[in-house]
C-alpha cells in the first residue's frame, strides 16, 4: 500500500508539533506545506524535508497530488479553508478552536457533511496517555462502576503581566472569549470522553489580567447524564508548582464507588481503593512532542480512521457536542443559573 500524501496549511508556533508528528507516522508523507508568511513556509519545508512550499493554499491544493489536508491556522480562517478543501473532496484534520462562534463551527461541520468528506477536529487532550489509561481503568471497573466525580485543577501561569501570551500566541490577548473557548474546551471534551455526555452545567468566570479581552479564570460544575459530576477549576494567571506546566496541564482526580484515581502534574497515576493506601499505577507516558506526545496519537488516530474507514472520536458532529457544553458554560456565567447544552437535531442525526 502506498503512503498517504499530506498537505499542511499553517506554519506557526504549534504547527511544529504537527510536522514533527507526521514525520514519525509510518505510511504518511507530507508533500507540501503552506503559510501566508513565505519565510515560515520555507523554514518548515526545509526543516522537515517537505518538497514544495506555498503562500496560497488554493494553489497548493490545485497543483499537488494529495490524499488529505492538515489545517493549523487561526479559527477565523477555518470556514473558508474547510470549504475549499471539501470542494476538492479531500479529508481533513483541523486544529481547534474550530471557529470563533458556535454558528460558524456548525457551518464548518455542515460543509464537510454535505460534501461527504471526513473531518476530524485536532482535539488532542483526550489522546494524552494518562487519559487513555484512565479510560481503560474506568471501563475495566478498576475503582468501581458508579462514577462520583471527575475534578480537574489547572494553573497555567502564562497569563500574568502586560506581555502575557505575546511571545507564543499574541492573538490570545484580543480573544473576547478566551479561557473556556481556547483551553477549557479540552477539559470539556476530556470529561465527555471519561464520564459520558453532560446534562447541564454551572459556571462562573473572571478576568484577572486587565490587558486581555476575555476571561482567564473559570470554575464550573458539570452534571453527567449517567452518573457523577465534573469539577473544572482553571486559572491562567497564577502558577502551579509543576516542573513543566504544559505537560499534563494540571492535576486530575477521578472518584468512584470503590476508590480514586489521581493524575499528578508529572504524569504519574495512582490508585487508592477505599480503606487502602495510595499506590502507583504503572503505565507508559512519553516526554516527546507535546503533552505526552498526544499530537502524534491524535494524528495516528486520524490516519487509522482514514485507512480503515472507521469512525473518528472527534469528528465534526461529536465535537459540536463539546462546543454545546462550552456555550452552556458561557450562558451560565452570564445568568448565574444551571444551563443545558443545546444540541441541534441535525447533530443528533449526525452523531
Amino acid at each position: 500500500m502506498k503512503n498517504l500524501r499530506a498537505a499542511v496549511i499553517g506554519a506557526g508556533y504549534f504547527s511544529h508539533f504537527h510536522y514533527d508528528a507526521w514525520s514519525r507516522i509510518e505510511g504518511v508523507d507530507v508533500v507540501a506545506c503552506c503559510d501566508t508568511d513565505v519565510g515560515r513556509a520555507n523554514s518548515v519545508s526545509s526543516q522537515y524535508g517537505i518538497a514544495e512550499s506555498f503562500t496560497d493554499y488554493r494553489q497548493m491544493l490545485d497543483q499537488c497530488e494529495i490524499d488529505f489536508v492538515d489545517i493549523i491556522t487561526r479559527p477565523d480562517t477555518h470556514l473558508e479553508i474547510v470549504t475549499e478543501v471539501a470542494a476538492r473532496g479531500l479529508p481533513m484534520i483541523c486544529q481547534k478552536p474550530l471557529a470563533p462562534t458556535l454558528d460558524e463551527a456548525k457551518a464548518i461541520v455542515d460543509v464537510a457533511m454535505r460534501a461527504r468528506v471526513r473531518l476530524m477536529v485536532h482535539e488532542n487532550f483526550r489522546f494524552q496517555p494518562w487519559y487513555r489509561e484512565i479510560k481503560k481503568m474506568l471501563d475495566a471497573g478498576t475503582i468501581g462502576n458508579r462514577l462520583h466525580t471527575i475534578s480537574h485543577r489547572n494553573r497555567a501561569g502564562d497569563g500574568h503581566g502586560a506581555d502575557a501570551y505575546l511571545a507564543r500566541q499574541p492573538y490570545f490577548q484580543t480573544m473576547k472569549k478566551f479561557l473556556i473557548h481556547e483551553a477549557g474546551i479540552h477539559t470539556i471534551d476530556t470529561f465527555r470522553y471519561l464520564g459520558g455526555e453532560i446534562r447541564r452545567v454551572w459556571c462562573v468566570t473572571r478576568k484577572l489580567n486587565p490587558v486581555i479581552a476575555g476571561e482567564d479564570t473559570a470554575i464550573a460544575i458539570m452534571e453527567f447524564e449517567k452518573s457523577g459530576l465534573g469539577h473544572y477549576d482553571a486559572n491562567r494567571f497564577n502558577e502551579s508548582t509543576a516542573e513543566d506546566q504544559r505537560y499534563t496541564f494540571g492535576e486530575v482526580m477521578v472518584e468512584a464507588d470503590r476508590g480514586t484515581i489521581r493524575l499528578y502534574d508529572d504524569g504519574r497515576l495512582t490508585i487508592q481503593m477505599l480503606g487502602k493506601a495510595e499506590r502507583d499505577h504503572v503505565y507508559s507516558h512519553s516526554t516527546k512532542g507535546f503533552a505526552g506526545d498526544c499530537v502524534l496519537a491524535t494524528q495516528q488516530h486520524f490516519v487509522d480512521g482514514l485507512i480503515a474507514n472507521m469512525p473518528m472520536e472527534t469528528d465534526g458532529p461529536n465535537y459540536l457536542r463539546s462546543l454545546a457544553v462550552q456555550e452552556a458554560m458561557y450562558r451560565s456565567a452570564e445568568s448565574g443559573q444551571w444551563e443545558m447544552p443545546l444540541v441541534s437535531e441535525k447533530v443528533n442525526r449526525w452523531g
